[in-house]
């Protein structure tokens, strides 16, 4: 290789600080077993059209990581070049009047939302603070009052972005359309490496009011059969979702039901009343009801579910039709959940409507998501399996995954429809036709325990 990128720190394979670089670039504590050539901490611009300049130059392949939140290090692959952006936030620029954010990948749901409070605009950032906003908008991005606005993708309006031939570029509906399009949903597959995003901003909530109950566990069929019901009859600003599994407060294993309302002066403020007409509401162990909140308890009580410092495994499928029917193939998730720090959540959305002008082209009235949790290597490959391994015996009714929390590489699955996926394939030949682009992990780069327990020769003796 030459000797490096004209800006950015640069860390070879073997410098000494190339395995911090390396570690750091993945907020989970469980890390992947992958080693690129080498890492190049960017701090410009420019630093990132020199660096995908040198990897082409040196024919290495490019991956990038933003916030770093990617719970299996999507960014982190085996060789080539990484292109780290953490360093890329700040300059939040609020444009009152166009109604729009102009953002860096890096920068977090509480910077962007404190920007915009002052201007009484809001923006769909991702429910856990630490979540950088450029995988999560690529991805989809389903974040707080996303059943109003929509996902995080379809605000946006325009990327600065260095394409595979080193050419620092402005994309927007009518320059580089195309190139647009494919930014807005195809998350890890997107081919160029985003350093600004030009977002919509919204209206904002005049106060948020939250509802929570937690059941006991014996009602859980019951319980979330009746969310799924009932999420046709709530306004979008409404949030409902469930979450089984140990908890704290009740000191036990319970169905933890929450609904989060965003009300404005034409709403009121009495959008959760609904919940209290559940059929089974005085067996409830412990309830808060129409508390008024805020975005700050909001994102504390996200980054509460996953703490850091542990080892997490996350997948989720999209489904729906008739919920005894999905309760049913769910049961083993539900029912072999490992320990107190795993839970399923089952997050109710109901349909946006699609945009031909973005290739996010998947959902469904639930997303059914086990998150697991745990501190020791030794046990990796038993959560990894609870994860994973029931939800693609559910392949039959998968509508597909969340780009956010995917594991293509253990369980393949659709993020795209197949429309959308081929046209994705054949902008990216003309965008980056070598591939310089690292896209959605393959089968053959798993190094999960489950990935090395499913590639291991058999003992023929």
């Amino acid at each position: 290789m030459t000797q490096g990128p004209k800006g950015g720190v640069l860390h070879k394979r073997g410098d000494s600080g190339y395995e911090a670089a390396r570690l750091n670039a993945v907020w989970n504590a469980r890390k992947p077993d992958r080693f690129p050539d080498a890492i190049l901490l960017a701090r410009t611009d420019e630093d990132v059209v020199s660096g995908v300049q040198w990897a082409r130059e040196n024919g290495l392949k490019v991956s990038l990581r933003s916030g770093g939140h990617s719970f299996v290090g999507n960014g982190v692959r085996n060789g080539g070049l990484l292109i780290d952006l953490h360093q890329l936030e700040g300059d939040i620029e609020v444009n009152p009047d166009a109604a729009t954010v102009t953002v860096r990948p890096a920068t977090a749901g509480p910077a962007i939302d404190s920007a915009l409070a002052p201007h009484g605009l809001f923006f769909p950032t991702g429910h856990a603070p630490t979540v950088g906003v450029g995988g999560f908008s690529l991805g989809g991005g389903y974040g707080w009052n996303s059943r109003t606005f929509g996902p995080a993708c379809l605000s946006i309006k325009s990327i600065d972005a260095v394409l595979a031939n080193g050419t620092f570029v402005h994309a927007d509906d009518t320059n580089h359309p195309e190139l647009l399009w494919a930014a807005r949903g195809s998350g890890p597959g997107f081919f160029a490496a985003v350093t600004s995003f030009e977002m919509a901003v919204h209206p904002r909530h005049e106060e948020i009011r939250r509802t929570t109950h937690a059941y006991p566990i014996e009602l859980r069929d019951e319980v979330l059969g009746w969310s799924y019901d009932l999420l046709p009859s709530l306004p979008s600003q409404v949030e409902l979702s469930a979450k089984v599994g140990y908890t704290p407060a009740v000191g036990q294993p319970a169905v933890n039901v929450t609904a989060t309302a965003f009300c404005t002066e034409a709403s009121g403020l009495d959008l959760l009343a609904p919940l209290e007409t559940a059929p089974f509401r005085e067996r409830a162990l412990r309830a808060q009801v129409n508390v008024p909140t805020s975005m700050t308890e909001l994102y504390a009580a996200a980054d509460s579910l996953t703490p850091p410092g542990f080892r997490w495994s996350l997948d989720g499928i999209w489904c729906e039709g008739d919920v005894a029917e999905i309760l049913r193939k769910a049961r083993p998730i539900f029912d072999g959940i490992p320990s107190d720090l795993c839970f399923v959540l089952w997050m109710l959305w109901g349909h946006y409507p699609e945009r031909s002008d973005a290739c996010w082209s998947t959902q469904a009235t639930l997303y059914l998501s086990p998150n697991a949790g745990w501190s020791a290597a030794a046990a990796d490959l038993q959560h990894e399996l609870w994860a994973h391994q029931a939800l693609a015996d559910m392949g039959s009714i998968s509508r597909g995954l969340q780009f956010s929390d995917n594991n293509l590489a253990d369980r393949p699955d659709k993020g795209l429809s197949d429309e959308n996926a081929a046209r994705l394939e054949e902008i990216r030949t003309r965008y980056d036709p070598e591939h310089l682009f690292r896209t959605y992990m393959q089968t053959e780069e798993s190094t999960t325990a489950l990935g090395r327990s499913r590639i291991r020769k058999p003992d023929h003796g």
